[in-house]
């Protein structure tokens, strides 16, 4: 599965020419921009803009940042094949969003296109005039520093932004921070959370790491709520083995399906974790008898060279580590609460997350 990342899209665009002006994909836009340097590996990229018309020349313009925040957010809405639409995306949030836009047209694996808008206004269902979007074609490349356009019959209906909305958090003084930061932290039983929920749709018990069972979610416990597993020895896959015992009781989440199946062993990891992570999911599967589980490790978007390189290594390689970004987690969490998934099977999940060895 490929994807496109916020280093990708920084290198990309540190390969084009510096000090050389840039026109905006919109001739309508008559302003000029010019690449200043770039901050590998993830940003920022440092700028410069000014309109001839107006007078403005590059010698009296400001330097301008796009952030690294604005470049992942983009990144991540990447499916290859897939138009999206920048505006979209970041809103009115950064008033250099079609500089970026721009930018990215400029290398040589994206297009900018203008699909169909689908229109259901009163009953009647019109294609308009579509809006600008992007689109990622990584096996079609262009010359890099030229735009290319990308004729398309694609028709697009734009449905409302999702955004996942959490509960109230509760974490105890008592809680091991791991040295991390507190929002760090708080981010983490975040994403705990979703997976608990996740799994709950799916019909299975959760085993929450048992140092996190005194955060308080909803109001409760973690360990008050349904299908929360009270004691990790309390499943016959793992209760005859003192070594699982041990070992299973500091992973972050394990999803129990029943009494015979155990469809994911997952580690919730920032970049200084994810070594740490791996060693308790190996030491857990050494002292369990063989079951077809996913090792999974749980982190976010921008960790994704980080994960890969270490669940690579060779002590590792048998587990057929899956990755499972922040972004995808709460995809599916979204999905979930929605629609109120029934019968699906545990290969859905391998939808979502990326094996590392592929």
């Amino acid at each position: 599965m490929q994807k496109v990342t916020g280093y990708n899209l920084v290198a990309a665009i540190n390969q084009l020419p510096k000090n050389r002006d840039f026109n905006y994909i919109n001739p309508q836009t008559k302003g000029l921009i010019r690449v200043v340097r770039v901050e590998l590996p993830a940003g920022p990229i440092i700028i410069k803009r000014c309109n001839p018309e107006k007078g403005e020349n590059f010698s009296l313009a400001k330097e301008v940042s796009i952030s690294t925040e604005m470049i992942w957010r983009i990144a991540n809405a990447f499916y290859e094949g897939q138009p999206i639409n920048v505006d979209r995306i970041l809103g009115a949030s950064y008033n250099t969003r079609s500089v970026l836009e721009s930018l990215i047209a400029y290398t040589p694996q994206f297009y900018y296109c203008y699909p169909g808008r689908i229109a259901d206004i009163a009953g009647q269902t019109t294609i308009e005039k579509g809006h600008k979007h992007l689109v990622w074609l990584p096996n079609e490349p262009h010359k890099v520093g030229e735009l290319s356009e990308l004729k398309t019959d694609v028709a697009i209906s734009e449905i409302p932004t999702s955004a996942v909305v959490y509960d109230s958090l509760d974490l105890p003084d008592s809680l091991d921070l791991h040295g991390m930061d507190i929002e760090v932290a708080r981010r983490h039983v975040q994403i705990q959370i979703a997976l608990y929920l996740i799994g709950k749709q799916f019909g299975y018990e959760t085993w929450i790491a048992q140092n996190d069972k005194g955060i308080k979610y909803q109001g409760k416990a973690l360990l008050e709520h349904e299908g929360i597993l009270k004691s990790i020895s309390e499943k016959p896959l793992v209760g005859p083995f003192a070594g699982a015992i041990a070992a299973g009781r500091f992973i972050d989440c394990i999803w129990f399906d029943g009494d015979r199946k155990i469809p994911a062993i997952m580690e919730v990891e920032h970049t200084t974790g994810v070594t740490s992570g791996l060693d308790r999911m190996k030491n857990f599967r050494d002292h369990i008898p063989p079951v077809g589980s996913r090792y999974v490790i749980v982190a976010p978007d921008e960790d994704r060279d980080h994960v890969l390189a270490e669940s690579r290594k060779p002590m590792f390689k048998d587990m057929d580590v899956r990755f499972f970004p922040y972004s995808s987690v709460e995809e599916l969490y979204i999905l979930c609460q929605r629609r109120h998934l029934k019968g699906v099977t545990e290969e859905f999940l391998d939808c979502y997350m990326e094996r590392v060895n592929r």
